[in-house]
C-alpha cells in the first residue's frame, strides 16, 4: 500500500449500480465491496482490515503518477496510470441496464486500456466473504474464474491467465497494455446455488461500459443545475443516485461502515440504512435540480416499510424496507486505522426522534409538487404523523444527532413537529382534505410558544439546543430553513453569532461542543460537513452573501480530487473523516449552491418565500422545477423505469 497501511479516506472513489457498491482506491484497488445489496456482507474489506479484509488490485509497475476523475456527467471512474514504461487507464464501473430492464446485472467491470508506451499490472484478488470471516472455495481457469463460499458466489472473467493460490485464497497474475490494448475483467454476483459460467465476449463487455457511460449521461440530461456550480452539484446528484435504491426508492446514507469520526474513537457507525430524515433531504435535494421521480419513489417506499400504521414508524430501516437492524460488533476486524469497534446494523432504529413526523410532511410536500395526488389511505397515514406530532411534541427525544445519552427536550425536535403540524394545516386548507384543523392550529401555536419561551437564552437572546440549555446546537440553524423564524430575526442573527464563537473552528462547524454535551461518549469528534452547508445557507439569508460565497468555496475545496465528501472533517489533521461518501454533506452542497444562486439573482430568502405564497411551502432551497419538467415527464411517463 505504498508504505502505508491504510489510504486516507479521501484515497476512495465509489462506484455502484443502485443496488450494491464499492470503493477503488487511488492506487486502484477495490478495498470495500457490498453486491448485490448495500447492505450485504462485504466481499472485500481491506478498508476495515488490511490483513483479513481482502481485496481486489490492480497495482502498476514503476509507477511515477496517478491522475483520476470520473467521466464527465457520470459515475464510471478514470484512473490514469503513467510509468517509465509508458501510461495507461484504468475504468471502472458497475454495469447498468438499458431503461425499461429491471435486474442488475450485478457485475463489476475493470477495463484496462493502455494509453502510451507498455505498461505491467500487477493483479491481486482475495476475496474474503462475509466482512473477512470466510475464505472462498476457489476454481476455474482460462479466463473465467470462480469464488464460493456460505451464501456468496461471484464468477470472474479476465482477459489474462491467473494463478490459483488455495493456500492464499487468491487469484493472481499480470496485465500488460500497450497502446489502444484493451484488458477486461468482469466480476458478477451470483447465488452459490445457481452458478452461471458464461463467458461474455470482449465486445459485450465493452457494450456493457458503452451502455452505462450513456445510462449516466442521459440521467444527468434530465437535470437542471446553476451553472456557476455545475459540476460540483452533478457530481453530488450523482453520488445521491448511487446511494438510491432502485427496487424500492429508499436512500442510504452513506455506503460503508464504521469509518470514524474520530480516528481510533467509538463513534463508528453502520451507514448502510435508510433514514427517513436522511431521505428526505435527499430527496428534496434531488428534486431541486430536476430530478422530482426520486419523490415518488421514496413515498412508496415508506408506505411499504411503515405498512401505513404511524404508530409503527421507525427513524431508519434498512435499504429494502427491513425493520430489525440488530447492532452488532465484527471483533475480528481492527477497524480503518485501529478506529473500533467495527459495526454492522445500527440501534438507532429503536430510538425516539420526533423530528421524523415533519420530515414526513416535508417529504408530503415534494409528493405534490412532483404530481403525485394523495389517495384517501395517503392522507389518512399523513394525518396520523400529524395528530403523532400534537400528542409527543411534548416529550423528549435523541433529536437529530441520536445521542446515547439521556432523552432531552431538543429545540430543533419541537421546531420539526412544528413543521409537522404547519405542513399538515397547509395541505388540509389548500385541498379541503378532512382535518382536526382547531386543535393542530391550537397545538402549532403551543409548540412555537414553548419554543420561545424554553428555547431561548434570555442573556444571549439566542435560540439553545433543548429546554434549560445555555449551549447551542448547529441544528439550529435549521430553523430559518425550516421557516419557523425569519433569517434576520434578532433571535436568529443572535444564534449565527452565537454558533459563530462557540461552534466555528474557522471555516467548518461542529455539531456541538461534546465536552458540554452528554451524547454517551466520552471522546469527541471532527467538523459537521453538513452544519458548515447550513452556516453558508443562513448567512446567504441574512445578506452576508460575499462571506457565504467565499465558505461555500473553500468548503468545495475540502472535497477529494473526484469530488466526494465525507460525513465530517478533521481541521488538525487536515483530513475527511466519517462514513464515505455521506449523503447528508453532498445534498446540503446542492442546497447550498441553490441558495446562493437564489441570493446572487436578488431572490433573497423572503422573496423566495413570497413567490411560493407561504414560507411554510418548504425548505426555502427547493426551486420550482415544473416549467421545466413537465414536458420531459409526460413524455417519459410510460417509459420510465428504474435501473
Amino acid at each position: 500500500m505504498t508504505g502505508v497501511r491504510y489510504p486516507s479516506i479521501a484515497d476512495y472513489a465509489l462506484i455502484g449500480d443502485c443496488h450494491g457498491s464499492a470503493l477503488v482506491s487511488r492506487e486502484g484497488a477495490i478495498d470495500w465491496a457490498c453486491v448485490p445489496r448495500f447492505d450485504h456482507g462485504a466481499f472485500f474489506c481491506r478498508l476495515l482490515d488490511a490483513e483479513k479484509g481482502g481485496t481486489f488490485a490492480l497495482t502498476a509497475r514503476r509507477l511515477k503518477s496517478i491522475a483520476r476523475r470520473y467521466l464527465p456527467d457520470t459515475n464510471v471512474l478514470e484512473t490514469t496510470f503513467t510509468t517509465e514504461t509508458g501510461s495507461a487507464r484504468v475504468l471502472d464501473c458497475f454495469a447498468m441496464r438499458p431503461r425499461g430492464r429491471t435486474q442488475p446485472h450485478r457485475q463489476m467491470l475493470r477495463v484496462v486500456e493502455g494509453v502510451t508506451g507498455t505498461v505491467t499490472f500487477d493483479v491481486l484478488v482475495e476475496p474474503r466473504f462475509d466482512y473477512g470471516t470466510l475464505k472462498p472455495w476457489l476454481g476455474g481457469g482460462r479466463g473465467i474464474y470462480s469464488a464460493v463460499g456460505g451464501d456468496d458466489a461471484f464468477v470472474l472473467q479476465s482477459d489474462v491467465a491467473l494463478r490459483i493460490s488455495h493456500e492464499d485464497a487468491s487469484f493472481a497474475g499480470e496485465v500488460v497494455v500497450r497502446k489502444r490494448q484493451r484488458k477486461r475483467f468482469s466480476l458478477v454476483s451470483q447465488r452459490p446455488w445457481d452458478m452461471k459460467l458464461a463467458r461474455l465476449t470482449r465486445a459485450a463487455i465493452d457494450r456493457r461500459l458503452a451502455t452505462t457511460i450513456r445510462w449516466w449521461k442521459k440521467w444527468v440530461a434530465r437535470g437542471s443545475y446553476d451553472v456557476k456550480h455545475r459540476d460540483d452539484v452533478v457530481r453530488s446528484a450523482l453520488v445521491l443516485k448511487l446511494l438510491t435504491c432502485a427496487p424500492t426508492g429508499g436512500v442510504i446514507a452513506a455506503p460503508t461502515t464504521s469509518l470514524p469520526e474520530q480516528i481510533g474513537a467509538d463513534r463508528n457507525w453502520d451507514y448502510r440504512f435508510s433514514w427517513i430524515r436522511d431521505s428526505a433531504h435527499t430527496l428534496a435535494a434531488l428534486f431541486a435540480v430536476g430530478h422530482p421521480e426520486v419523490a415518488t419513489g421514496f413515498k412508496l417506499f415508506i408506505e411499504r416499510a411503515t405498512a401505513g400504521d404511524v404508530d409503527d414508524l421507525q427513524v431508519l430501516y434498512g435499504c429494502y424496507g427491513e425493520r430489525r437492524l440488530t447492532e452488532e460488533t465484527l471483533d475480528h476486524l481492527e477497524g480503518w486505522r485501529g478506529s473500533r469497534p467495527v459495526r454492522i446494523g445500527n440501534g438507532a432504529a429503536t430510538q425516539r426522534q420526533l423530528d421524523v413526523y415533519g420530515e414526513l410532511m416535508n417529504a408530503a410536500h415534494l409528493w405534490r409538487r412532483a404530481g403525485t395526488n394523495f389517495t384517501e389511505d395517503g392522507w389518512r397515514f399523513l394525518r396520523g404523523l400529524v395528530d403523532a406530532a400534537c400528542a409527543h411534541w411534548r416529550d423528549p427525544d435523541r433529536g437529530l444527532w441520536e445521542v446515547r445519552g439521556d432523552p432531552r427536550h431538543f429545540v430543533e425536535s419541537k421546531v420539526m413537529c412544528w413543521v409537522a403540524l404547519d405542513r399538515g394545516i397547509q395541505a388540509a386548507e389548500e385541498l379541503g382534505l378532512p382535518a382536526d384543523l382547531d386543535r393542530w392550529r391550537s397545538e402549532r401555536a403551543a409548540v412555537r410558544a414553548a419554543v420561545e419561551r424554553d428555547g431561548v437564552d434570555r442573556e444571549r437572546g439566542c435560540f439553545v439546543q433543548s429546554f434549560g440549555s445555555r449551549e447551542v446546537d448547529a441544528s439550529l440553524l435549521l430553523l430559518p430553513i425550516l421557516g419557523f423564524v425569519e433569517p434576520k430575526d434578532p433571535r436568529m442573527i443572535a444564534t449565527t453569532k452565537a454558533i459563530e464563537e462557540d461552534l466555528c473552528d474557522g471555516l467548518l462547524v461542529r455539531r456541538y461542543r461534546a465536552s458540554k454535551t452528554a451524547d454517551g461518549f466520552k471522546t469527541g469528534e471532527g467538523a459537521f460537513l453538513m452544519a458548515s452547508f447550513w452556516f453558508v445557507d443562513v448567512l446567504s439569508m441574512q445578506g452576508r452573501l460575499e462571506e457565504a460565497e467565499q465558505r461555500f468555496e473553500s468548503l468545495l475545496a475540502l472535497a477529494n480530487d473526484v469530488g466526494l465528501l465525507s460525513e465530517e472533517y478533521d481541521p488538525v489533521r487536515r483530513e475527511l473523516l466519517g462514513n464515505f461518501p455521506q449523503a447528508f454533506s453532498h445534498m446540503a452542497l446542492i442546497n447550498s449552491a441553490e441558495q446562493l444562486a437564489r441570493a446572487r439573482s436578488g431572490k433573497d430568502h423572503t422573496n423566495a418565500v413570497a413567490e411560493r405564497g407561504n414560507a411554510r411551502a418548504h425548505l426555502p432551497i427547493v426551486r420550482d422545477t415544473r416549467h421545466h419538467t413537465r414536458k420531459k415527464t409526460r413524455r417519459r411517463r410510460s417509459s420510465q423505469r428504474r435501473p
